[in-house]
């Protein structure tokens, strides 16, 4: 009796781990069918709007010659401009069934993205934001990804206004340029499925801010 009791003690010991281990694993996923997949994010600085790239140079101030004649050549006008992103995305169902078997996508399995957040960070590992790096930031987007097809998000990637903060305005050239901040940016996208389940999905390019327009 007593190994029988032992027993069964193992038995639903291990049987309550592995819920527990599935339990995790559903949390961490969330509960939607739909895996949302970023295919590709890029950087489109604001002064150079066709130099789309996986890693973005950000020139903090921009020097402009237009309009005149408030702007010229020999008396170049200062301003800030907002660099933006591009991230593509699909999307895959999470249950792909047995070999032979497909698992079609309907309409419900489609994602409403509705907001997204920016942080950046250092590879040495000076994060303060406000000193080190630019202050993170959420801000709204609208758009659906098809469970059959792609779809490509425009986004805001670097503020304006951070230009014009700590640690970014410190890289305006007077005498002589400082040296430039490379960061990683973290670009964090939220929405929710049409049976109204949440799904996130993260990706990440190089940022390198520097006055690029005294260089």
């Amino acid at each position: 009796m007593r190994l029988q009791s032992f027993g069964s003690l193992v038995v639903a010991a291990a049987l309550a781990a592995a819920s527990a281990s599935c339990g995790d694993y559903v949390q961490d996923q969330g509960r939607s069918p739909s895996q949302l997949v970023i295919d590709s994010l890029v950087g489109i600085p604001g002064d150079s709007p066709s130099a789309k790239s996986n890693t973005m140079i950000s020139d903090v101030e921009t020097l402009v010659t237009e309009p005149e004649p408030q702007c010229s050549t020999d008396h170049p006008c200062r301003t800030w401009l907002n660099d933006t992103g591009e991230a593509t995305f699909s999307i895959f169902l999470k249950d792909p069934l047995t070999a032979g078997t497909a698992n079609e996508p309907t309409v419900i399995n489609n994602i409403t993205l509705t907001q997204y957040h920016v942080e950046y960070r250092r590879s040495d590992g000076r994060n303060t934001q406000g000193v080190d790096v630019p202050y993170a930031f959420d801000s709204a987007v609208t758009v659906t990804i098809p469970a059959t097809g792609t779809a490509t998000v425009a986004f805001d990637l670097v503020r304006h206004d951070a230009k014009k903060e700590s640690p970014l305005i410190s890289l305006i050239c007077s005498a002589t340029c400082p040296p430039m901040i490379s960061t990683i940016a973290e670009v964090t996208f939220y929405g929710r499925d049409q049976a109204g389940n949440t799904v996130s999905a993260k990706g990440t390019m190089g940022v390198t801010f520097g006055d690029i327009s005294r260089k």
